[in-house]
């Protein structure tokens, strides 16, 4: 991690500044912008740089992505939030957004970036702020249907708006552009590469189905509590891998030798995963639901209630891409039913599968990278 403060040199190139984090929703659609312009970018003109928070995922989620692709330097700043319920944390919060916005404005000053590019989360809206005040271009891009609190705080300062649903291009007055949701795109071969190295690293059998459970990057403590308490019957006909986020793995952990569980993994081995995957259960941020998306998977939505996920899933509802299930209502029997109902119909499979290509509009990372080129000159 490098600091604000010690950075000495100025690049000689161009610099993308690229902000989100506190959990991996808001940082996945910006490492696949990342990685679409290095690959662009063939006489090594730019120079990326990630600003995120001291405590989130975003950290480690780089670290992966530079042993694979790279260099993306990464740069810390105070965060704060602001919570839509009383809480004296607010009023402190208050005071590390200011922090947060000196930190930028110093940083900005110093390096000036050609342009600042987030996808939501709050540790980018002072830096958001700061280039506003600098002059400095920035494009926002809106991922949920619901528009968040941090856009809405950085929206008006942004030249340019991108948003990931045609619905969504009304909440911006006229500024948006429909791309779509930002994730590298894989061919027939890559595809494959992948499932083989999954299927190879998790020694997973071609006896049984495999169905992948996610409660996004941070992980959702009801979706875990429903599969420890029905993993043995779901693990007596299907594998099964689930992603607890960190800190929420089942204590003590289960032993069963089809029940596979992580903490956390790379965007290339959550990639990979999807691709393995008969079936799908997840939350519905959108890092998950782009990849459900890309990768033409049958899926379990269970949608956060009273959040902008519910807006998410109602999309994936209408065109018959998704069962949503209802997580006040659900009980461990019913996801086991629900489970087994989906496994045991090829056709209703293939229906989920094939209508999620209605919900997502394609190539969005190579609709963004010229968008940026074009911001920058």
């Amino acid at each position: 991690m490098s600091s604000l403060f010690m950075i000495e040199k100025k690049f000689s190139n161009q610099i993308i500044l690229l902000s989100g984090g506190g959990t991996g929703g808001s940082v996945t659609p910006l490492l696949a912008m990342a990685d679409q312009l290095l690959r662009e970018d063939e006489k090594g003109k730019l120079s990326l740089l990630f600003v995120g928070t001291k405590s989130g995922p975003e950290q480690e989620m780089i670290a992966a992505f530079n042993r694979e692709i790279g260099p993306l330097q990464f740069i810390a700043i105070t965060s704060g939030k602001w919570r839509r319920y009383f809480s004296w944390r607010n009023l402190l919060d208050v005071f590390k957004i200011l922090v947060g916005f000196f930190q930028a404005f110093f940083f900005l000053s110093r390096q000036r970036p050609a342009v600042v590019i987030s996808a939501g989360a709050f540790v980018s809206v002072p830096l958001v702020w700061a280039a506003a005040l600098k002059k400095i271009p920035v494009l926002i891009h809106q991922q949920d249907v619901r528009p968040g609190l941090a856009n809405k705080l950085m929206a008006p300062f942004a030249r340019v708006v991108t948003v990931t649903f045609e619905k969504s291009i009304d909440d911006y007055r006229g500024r948006a552009i429909w791309v779509g949701n930002p994730i590298k795109e894989l061919s027939a071969s890559d595809k494959e590469d992948l499932i083989r190295e999954t299927k190879n690293k998790y020694d997973l059998s071609g006896n049984l189905p495999l169905v992948l459970i996610t409660g996004g990057g941070t992980g959702a403590a009801a979706i875990n509590d429903l599969v420890y308490k029905s993993i043995q019957e779901l693990s007596a006909y299907c594998q099964v891998i689930h992603l607890t986020g960190r800190g929420k793995a089942a204590q003590p952990a289960i032993a069963n030798a089809n029940y596979h569980w992580r903490e956390f993994v790379s965007p290339r081995e959550s990639l990979g995963l999807t691709a393995a995957a008969d079936l799908v259960i997840s939350r519905c941020g959108m890092a998950a639901l782009t990849e459900i998306a890309l990768l033409n998977k049958a899926t379990i939505l269970i949608p956060m209630p009273g959040s902008h996920q519910v807006d998410n899933a109602s999309v994936f509802l209408r065109s018959q891409a998704a069962v949503v299930l209802n997580q006040v209502e659900l009980t461990p029997g019913k996801l086991v039913a629900e489970v087994k109902r989906i496994l045991n119909d090829s056709a209703l499979r293939e229906k989920l599968s094939s209508n999620t290509v209605k919900v997502m509009k394609r190539g969005a990372v190579e609709t963004l990278a010229g968008i940026i080129k074009e911001m920058i000159g």
